[in-house]
């Protein structure tokens, strides 16, 4: 049975000679367990926290698990980090669009400011520290979409195994975009300049260069995953199977960078207008 939250998964999976001793070592010997946790799991572990009395807005310890991707034969691992992005997102309770009484409700001003004041604490002895996955609710920013072509989409039909075992469900469709670390951080560099160009003033400057700076924290020969994750719980098959968002955005880029300002404003007024029909979806009763 899925669990909530709705959400969509921007992922980096490091080789494993991108990380330190000890836990180079642990990753080795965690990517060859019979059972690998899915994205469903780790929500079912936050969900867990969320329901506690009163509620743990994130875990007392960081999550030892990780997803694991076979890149050209090579070991790579997505570390969860669950308790840094529980942390995180407490920061982003502003964008949630709820109501303050629903949030007061499911977490408590007093039980933020807790979290708040121990991430404080926890940063000041971890500065450089950064979570290998970003998630974004009820929708996929348009900015992930730049780092992706459309040949790196990868569909599935419900009952089809999820690709090289990753995280998804199989008993429903999925879709995600996978594709390698210097071709993702060459279309985000590619698309920001085409940006600053045309409209050094817009929002997709600010966006497109953050999503830019996070992949620079990463091994050059990392995997970029774009999972529309608990979105597939909300959006049909056949919207799935027609959903084509990397291929808009390559179009809309294209059309900026030959000055048709037109077909540019055009190509994203329809992808935003889409996603903002999925997003306002939060709101059904």
């Amino acid at each position: 049975m899925a669990k909530v939250p709705y959400a969509a998964y921007l992922r980096v999976y490091e080789p494993l000679a991108a990380f330190p001793e000890p836990e180079r070592s642990y990753w080795a010997e965690y990517a060859r367990r019979d059972r690998l946790p899915t994205a469903q799991d780790e929500v079912g572990h936050a969900l867990a926290g969320l329901l506690a009395m009163p509620p743990r807005v994130a875990p007392a310890r960081e999550s030892a698990d990780a997803f694991v991707a076979m890149v050209d034969g090579v070991v790579c691992v997505c570390p969860w980090r669950t308790r840094l992005r529980s942390w995180q997102a407490l920061g982003e309770v502003g964008h949630w669009l709820m109501p303050d009484t629903v949030l007061d409700a499911a977490l408590p001003p007093g039980v933020r400011r807790r979290a708040a004041a121990d991430y404080a604490r926890w940063r000041e002895r971890n500065p450089d520290a950064r979570p290998w996955i970003r998630s974004a609710l009820w929708h996929v920013p348009v900015r992930w979409f730049a780092l992706f072509s459309d040949e790196e989409r990868i569909f599935r039909k419900a009952g089809e195994a999820p690709a090289d075992g990753g995280p998804g469900d199989a008993t429903v469709a999925g879709l995600l975009y996978r594709t390698p670390m210097v071709q993702a951080r060459r279309r985000v560099a590619r698309g920001l300049r085409t940006v600053r160009e045309a409209m050094p003033q817009g929002p997709l400057v600010e966006a497109l260069t953050d999503v830019g700076r996070w992949l620079e924290e990463f091994h050059p020969r990392s995997l970029v995953e774009l999972d529309y994750g608990g979105l597939i719980y909300t959006i049909s098959e056949d919207q799935l199977a027609a959903d084509h968002s990397a291929a808009e955005v390559t179009e809309g880029l294209a059309a900026l960078a030959a000055g048709d300002l037109e077909r540019a404003s055009r190509v994203y007024e329809e992808l935003t207008d889409r996603w903002m029909t999925i997003r306002e979806r939060q709101f059904a009763n």
